[in-house]
């Protein structure tokens, strides 16, 4: 497994670099093309190279699910950490305002933040992020309270400085484990609101949206729908 992801994070590096093809340029006289030894993954119905296209998607997807992981984790473990370290009426409010978001359906909540905001990449990352603290939150409040209660925070002298002495590195591990296995969802999130146009927008080189583009046409053109599934059924 360490091997396949370290060829996903050097083919979304490195890819695009090697490619002549334009993943966004139109050329209707190659449109839906069959896999070919010029063209390995055929065409898309407005000429472009589906292999080059789900190269160039690779960045852009793993861009997006590092972004929402990065911003998911930080904000849900600092508010954990305050949560546990402060107590009483702070904790209360935090926490309940955790358990608010967390009653709603996470996919539902994002379609409806990305629909309010429009679809876009950004849009997107900001929107999944809003609903995916929750859970470090919870961790992150859980992992204070523990460490709070243990022998050498007792000897120490309680004040701000014990949140990044202390708690913060003693989190961070498990924050770290907690958000490498939630890239495969957020890939797949990520994916499935732009397939349902909330996500990426035309012409992105994105592996829900092209699924979307494909789904047209599916019945004369199936590799255009088949491919991109395949590169988000592997990498996640």
């Amino acid at each position: 497994y360490s091997g396949l992801v370290l060829l996903v994070i050097l083919v979304a590096a490195f890819g695009p670099l090697l490619l002549s093809e334009d993943p966004y340029a139109s050329n209707m006289t190659a449109s839906l093309l069959e896999p070919s030894a010029e063209h390995w993954f055929g065409t898309d119905k407005l000429g472009r190279d589906c292999f080059t296209r789900i190269i160039y998607g690779a960045r852009v997807s793993l861009s997006m699910t590092i972004m929402v992981v990065f911003l998911m984790s930080v904000v849900g473990t600092l508010v954990g950490i305050v949560s546990g370290y402060c107590g009483g009426w702070v904790d209360t409010l935090l926490m309940r305002f955790t358990d608010m978001m967390m009653a709603f359906p996470g996919i539902v909540l994002a379609i409806a933040i990305a629909g309010v905001m429009g679809g876009s990449v950004v849009n997107t990352v900001l929107a999944l992020a809003t609903v995916g603290w929750t859970k470090y939150a919870r961790l992150g409040r859980s992992l204070t309270l523990k460490l709070t209660q243990s022998e050498f925070m007792a000897a120490a002298i309680t004040n701000l400085a014990l949140l990044y002495r202390h708690i913060l590195p003693n989190t961070f591990q498990m924050v770290i484990v907690t958000a490498a296995m939630d890239i495969g969802s957020i890939i797949m999130e990520i994916a499935g609101l732009s397939f349902l146009g909330f996500g990426a927008q035309p012409p992105t080189a994105e592996w829900g949206l092209m699924l979307n583009e494909g789904r047209q046409v599916l019945q004369t053109a199936p590799w255009a729908m088949i491919f991109p599934g395949l590169a988000i059924l592997v990498v996640v």
